[in-house]
């Protein structure tokens, strides 16, 4: 499942990507027309700005940005970046491997089924963009 962090990530760039081209948008009226904390969406677009995903500006007019044009954006990224691994064991992440403690790999039935349904998941995340979910 997508965290409540990821939910309010992908929330919030929605409306970036509608505003896109048009100036930065301020933190206030995302939070308010997404029914997201303040305090919580700045500590997300911060780590977005970060990672190179938005720009900020300062002062009176200032805000927040995309960096890039919302079809250049996967989906697939956002997520990675606010919650890490997209596999639902870490043995079959593509980015975020680590071993499962205590399992052998060679003999485990588990991974196969696995890293199927992350390819399946990926195929959608890695295709679709935030053009795709741009507010309407």
């Amino acid at each position: 499942m997508l965290s409540q962090k990821t939910k309010y990530a992908l929330q919030a760039l929605s409306k970036l990507a509608v505003n896109y081209g048009k100036g930065p948008t301020l933190i206030p009226l995302i939070a308010e027309e997404k029914g997201i904390p303040l305090r919580f969406l700045e500590n997300i677009l911060h780590e977005l700005k970060q990672e190179g995903l938005l720009i900020s500006h300062r002062g009176r007019n200032g805000g927040y940005e995309l960096a890039k044009h919302p079809s250049r954006i996967k989906l697939a990224t956002i997520i990675r970046l606010v919650d890490g691994p997209i596999a639902m064991l870490s043995c079959v992440s593509l980015h975020f491997y680590q071993p499962c403690e205590g399992c052998n790999e060679k003999h485990c039935g588990l991974k196969g089924i696995m890293a199927e349904a992350r390819d399946a998941i990926l195929g959608v995340l890695e295709k679709k963009t935030l053009a795709d979910i741009m507010d309407d």
